[in-house]
């Protein structure tokens, strides 16, 4: 029954099945995301003055500095002694891209303890990055466990990462948009139906843990006229260039970071930090305190564009050195607060006329993580699902669209996690032919008639071979798998050789293919790039020790023409 459904989900349309697994990923998911924020919040409580998770600023200047530094030197030594496990968005990109969607069981559970010490640290990181990497690798390990084909392990990867986000924020509109958008980079039907129920589980499961309530309360806003729709342009604009500063410095500062061994750049990041804390408590942690503050208006002008400016350095630097840490929660308080500061602006510009600064500071946080990220609509629906404002939506449009615009065209900025891959001398290739190929499993295009023979053989035993009719037979030399050849040539050949006792597989006229192997769990992108990179025409097909089919170039072409 399992091979039968392995075999199945290898197909482009097993929509039902995906289904079913991208369910129970969900649950999986928002298990492992409540146990995630259970232990940030209870180390939190432990220790921050009045139990409450957001309070940094609270703590004395000694401990806003010390915090920080030790969390980063205790990180750095655990990551060394692990052999510079990678972690992250990043890490998932690059394993969905070259290793198929298989992700370590070791670097998800460094994920889990290393993000979690970030965040209790007091560090300017946020928790959906760790969270994305947890959900991914629970998908990932979920299909490896089951030895499901490549194409469902990918599926499942992007089912485990919308989850992720939807449990850790409530909003799972935002987590299904986020896998496709930023993760998959491809919208299907078959992705998206299993996607969206990962994401409904895994909010069911967050919302019995921790409450229906979304991240920040705030009172309904909206614009007080059209009239206001040049401000959000403006802010687009402004937005945008923040948003390819902070691509540009993060990108900086990573590759400034690689020449140190991973104890070093972690500890000079914690420890950067903690300077920035010195200077601006509200720097450190998550920070979703000061974002409400900012969208209900009670910050003001100096105070925002200094929270601005520090949160942009600590940020940058304490990612960039290393620190295993999110950077969506970061780039929603810097949106926040910068535009919290034009909305000031505009009310000082134009009284009576414009709508509150709280109303810019939700609009500025969309902006930025929609440049940052070059995800408009995850960004969008993010921004809703987050605050329970629908009358964002038309001037959100607008702020996101011009900000993406500015960041990528006008700076030449390709998305933050796109250009870190690239750091590492990767890049994410996502053609339309390897997006089509990559969601087809080998086991649904390999052919299994075919039959196993030595390169010499008696004329009887060439014979029985050919009693069952196979299209073709694997000749073996020592055991292992030498070319493809074509049984109705070896049968035209004893045909027209009635007096040949012996027969030479590898002598005798028939269209013959030099062979090379492929697992059965592989994709039809991995089987193409398997061919190319060894100039074969044909792969055998195996699963465990045995020899189960065959695949040629021309029924992997079929499949995109």
């Amino acid at each position: 029954m399992l091979d039968k459904l392995r075999t199945r989900l290898a197909h482009a349309d097993a929509l039902p099945l995906l289904a079913v697994l991208g369910l129970f990923t969900g649950l999986v998911t928002g298990g492992v995301i409540i146990l995630f924020r259970i232990l940030i919040d209870m180390l939190q409580m432990g220790f921050l003055p009045g139990g409450d998770v957001e309070n940094y600023e609270g703590l004395s200047a000694f401990w806003r500095f010390t915090l920080p530094t030790l969390g980063g030197l205790l990180i750095g030594l655990l990551f060394q002694f692990a052999g510079g496990a990678q972690v992250g968005v990043v890490h998932v990109l690059e394993r969905l891209v070259y290793f198929q969607g298989h992700l370590p069981l070791r670097n998800m559970l460094m994920q889990f303890f290393g993000g979690a010490l970030s965040i209790v640290s007091g560090h300017s990181v946020g928790r959906e990055g760790p969270s994305v990497h947890l959900g991914a690798a629970s998908g990932s390990l979920l299909g490896q466990g089951l030895q499901l084909p490549n194409n469902s392990i990918q599926t499942l990867l992007a089912c485990g990462v919308a989850a992720a986000i939807a449990a850790s924020f409530n909003t799972p509109i935002a987590g299904v948009i986020f896998a496709m958008e930023v993760i998959l980079m491809e919208y299907t039907i078959a992705g998206f139906a299993p996607v969206i129920l990962a994401a409904v589980s895994a909010t069911a499961v967050s919302r019995l843990a921790f409450g229906a309530a979304p991240a920040f309360i705030v009172p309904p806003m909206d614009m007080v006229s059209l009239l206001e729709l040049p401000n959000m342009l403006v802010m687009g604009i402004v937005i945008g260039s923040l948003a390819a500063l902070f691509i540009g410095q993060l990108q900086r500062v990573t590759r400034f970071g690689a020449r140190f061994p991973i104890w070093q750049r972690m500890t000079l990041g914690g420890g950067f930090v903690g300077l920035c804390g010195l200077l601006v408590p509200a720097v450190m942690g998550i920070g979703y305190d000061t974002v409400n503050a900012a969208m209900l208006g009670e910050l003001g002008l100096g105070f925002l564009l200094l929270v601005v400016a520090a949160k942009v350095v600590a940020t940058t630097v304490g990612l960039g050195l290393g620190l295993p840490g999110g950077l969506i929660g970061p780039t929603l308080m810097i949106g926040a607060c910068a535009g919290g500061a034009l909305g000031i602006v505009a009310e000082y510009l134009f009284p009576g006329q414009v709508a509150s600064p709280g109303f810019y500071a939700m609009l500025g946080m969309g902006a930025m993580m929609s440049a940052t990220l070059q995800a408009p609509l995850a960004a969008l629906m993010a921004l809703m699902e987050l605050t329970y404002n629908p009358h964002i939506i038309l001037p959100g449009m607008l702020a996101v669209v011009v900000s993406d615009i500015i960041a990528s065209h006008v700076f030449g900025r390709d998305s933050v996690f796109l250009v870190l891959l690239r750091a590492r001398g990767l890049d994410y290739r996502s053609t339309p032919l390897a997006q089509a190929l990559r969601r087809i499993g080998v086991a649904s295009v390999m052919n299994t008639s075919l039959t196993t023979a030595t390169r010499t053989l008696s004329r009887q035993a060439a014979e029985d071979l050919l009693i069952d009719e196979p299209l073709h037979v694997l000749v073996m030399e020592d055991g292992q798998p030498l070319s493809l050849l074509l049984a109705a040539d070896l049968a035209r050949y004893l045909a027209t050789h009635p007096d040949e006792a012996e027969i030479d597989l590898l002598e005798i006229p028939a269209q013959r293919d030099d062979i090379r192997p492929i697992d059965m769990q592989a994709t039809l992108q991995q089987a193409l790039d398997e061919m190319n990179e060894h100039s074969v025409d044909a792969l055998y097909v195996t699963f465990g020790e045995n020899i189960v089919g065959t695949l040629s170039r021309q029924s992997v072409e079929a499949h995109y023409r």
